[in-house]
């Protein structure tokens, strides 16, 4: 099928976590047949910090963000594709696309593709003063699906609240030819490590879960990646090393005796919601440390193939008891479990096998309408 997909960006992951997962999945799409377009806009200074050219498996189409002329040019060309995805947080003219996607052409299948279900779940709840909902709960009907790429059934019921005809989670996953075990890198070593930009749903966690553990253990070394942290107060032992580019992130979790995921706020209280460090870190062999949400076992088995902690003082304590050998194992379970069950080929193939289903059903729509 042809696919054209409007989201934030494949380009650049500057500021834009959803990067490595539109890029794992699209190119697992790719891989399976599908004809691929990604439109993203030239905001946020992301065209001037592009981790990748365009790939060989997706045409891209940069648009302007000041005004809709280029965007509307992009839109008369999607309107032949066979399926058009409007991804939640694209950042500008998210209101204009999302009630243009679904009315492009009859027939077509369209697709809105929350990558941060919480926030997005969230503005669909709010009224504002004036009494009116915001207008994306109007267009939410519309759209032949829902997908989103965390949240489990918790999030899919509250789709068909809103009244979206069909909800369905296609999870983060890993690339096994970009995210793979590699040499430790003397820049990212460390004992534990984490990675995440600074948002204010999750700051307090990391001062929780990462800051905490790091005064707690003033001998251990603690190695900090992602933007916004520049004018944080942080312990001695901790070392900010800012944006990390993804090309970096192997050596980056393989570096580390211990890799950290601290959830946001917001996706900790849903669960079901692993980003993409969590598997990118698992692919890399790394020996994660993640702070405790539900649905944590539906990808990992805890013990054996991950850690958790609900505190900082229980990160210290994994990171005081667990030995760098005992630590090495769970790394390639880790591993051996995101082979078998997290890979965005497997996860291509449950988008494929949807569009299918909506492409049936679409069918016999028409023949009905006839």
């Amino acid at each position: 099928m042809k696919i054209a997909f409007f989201g934030s960006s494949i380009l650049s992951s500057y500021w834009n976590g959803a990067a490595t997962y539109y890029r794992g999945l699209l190119k697992a799409l790719a891989d399976l047949g599908h004809d691929v377009t990604f439109y993203e806009s030239d905001a946020y200074e992301r065209q001037l910090h592009r981790d990748i050219e365009p790939p060989s498996w997706a045409r891209v189409v940069v648009y302007a963000a000041d005004d809709t002329g280029e965007l509307d040019e992009c839109l008369a060309a999607a309107s032949r594709a066979d399926v058009v995805v409007k991804a939640s947080g694209v950042g500008v003219f998210d209101e204009y696309l999302e009630k243009r996607v679904p009315r492009l052409r009859a027939g077509q299948i369209s697709l809105f593709w929350d990558v941060d279900a919480p926030a997005t779940l969230d503005r669909l709840a709010r009224v504002s003063q004036a009494g009116r909902a915001d207008p994306l709960r109007r267009q939410i009907p519309r759209f032949s699906a829902v997908l989103t790429y965390g949240g489990g059934d918790r999030v899919s019921e509250k789709y068909l609240q809103f009244g979206a005809r069909r909800c369905q989670p296609i999870y983060n996953a890993v690339d096994p030819a970009t995210h793979h075990p590699t040499a430790v890198d003397p820049m990212f070593s460390s004992d534990v490590s984490f990675l995440g930009n600074r948002l204010p749903d999750r700051e307090a966690r990391v001062e929780e879960f990462f800051l905490v553990a790091a005064q707690q253990l003033p001998d251990r070394r603690f190695l900090l990646g992602g933007s916004g942290w520049s004018d944080k107060c942080l312990p001695a032992n901790v070392r900010n090393i800012g944006h990390v580019s993804t090309e970096q992130h192997n050596a980056f979790n393989a570096s580390a005796a211990f890799v950290l995921n601290i959830n946001r706020e917001s996706m900790a209280s849903w669960g079901f919601s692993p980003p993409t460090r969590v598997f990118e870190a698992a692919a890399a062999g790394a020996c994660l440390i993640t702070d405790e949400w539900p649905g944590i076992e539906t990808f990992f088995r805890p013990g054996t193939e991950v850690l958790t902690a609900r505190s900082g003082m229980e990160v210290c304590s994994v990171v005081q008891t667990i030995s760098r050998e005992r630590a090495r194992e769970i790394g390639a379970a880790a591993r051996a479990r995101v082979l078998r069950d997290h890979t965005y080929a497997l996860r291509a193939k449950e988008v494929t096998g949807l569009l299918d289903r909506l492409r049936t059903r679409a069918g016999c729509d028409e023949a009905v309408a006839v």
